[in-house]
């Protein structure tokens, strides 16, 4: 079963926001009753915050709990930063951006995603290769093994391979599988979401299937990449630039 309480309001942000957006489980399709609502998104410096001499809060993080109960960790990123993490390969960064479950937009957030659009490569593919590498390493250690890193391994592979094939960022596991028919998936979803954030996996030698359905699914993105008609460098730093001056001047 998932929450279907409304996502809580933003807590109390010094500076002023261009986008926040739900991330982490509720946005990847499988949020158990105790998850944590993620909020991510892009604040503005004031400009005499810019060129003075104060330490700048590039990132603001601010746990907190609702009146309703959500417990709420919310991160920010300058829009600079933010920015020039944009024209890296990080694939964190597009997901926030682009993700449908907005709790606060505004002019600039359109125009960031639109830019955006050049700034994806084919080398995004790194990012997804390599956090699944990463967790795939972690969940084979663990005892017992939980079913919540399993379905973030899965989902960071298939938000790759669809990146790759199509341009565009999917988040969620649910909709992805759509494409990818895995038969699997629904009941580990549905393990994830019916218990909590400690749901194991039913048996041990379900391993060597999930170790086999990784690898080929890593094979497949690493594939993708290869054959992706995805630009091999991102084109939207003019663009990024104009954007960050105006805004910062308050002109947009």
């Amino acid at each position: 079963m998932t929450n279907d309480k409304p996502f809580p309001a933003i807590p109390n942000h010094p500076y002023p926001l261009v986008f926040a957006t739900i991330s982490g489980a509720h946005l990847y399709g499988f949020p158990s009753p105790d998850s944590d609502c993620d909020i991510r998104g892009v604040h503005i410096l004031p400009l005499p915050e810019v060129v003075g001499l104060n330490t700048l809060r590039e990132t603001v993080e601010i746990s907190a709990t609702s009146p309703d109960g959500w417990r709420v960790d919310l991160v920010t990123h300058d829009l600079k930063k933010f920015a020039l993490m944009l024209l890296k390969k990080n694939g964190y960064v597009l997901e926030q951006l682009y993700s449908p479950l907005v709790i606060h937009t505004s002019p600039a957030h359109s125009e960031l995603k639109e830019i955006a659009q050049t700034c994806i490569t084919r080398h995004h593919s790194y990012h997804y290769l390599g956090f699944a590498q990463t967790q795939w390493q972690l969940f084979a250690k663990e005892t017992p093994r939980r079913v919540k890193p399993l379905l973030y391994i899965f989902r960071v592979l298939m938000t790759g391979i669809y990146l790759m094939r199509t341009g565009q960022i999917e988040s969620n596991i649910v909709k992805l599988n759509l494409d990818f028919n895995l038969p699997y998936l629904p009941d580990l979803i549905s393990r994830k979401q019916a218990g909590h954030e400690q749901a194991v996996i039913s048996a041990e030698n379900d391993l060597s299937f999930y170790e086999g359905e990784w690898q080929r699914l890593y094979h497949e993105l690493k594939a993708a990449s290869a054959s992706s008609q995805l630009p091999d460098s991102p084109t939207g730093k003019s663009a990024l630039h104009d954007l960050l001056v105006r805004v910062r001047l308050g002109k947009n």
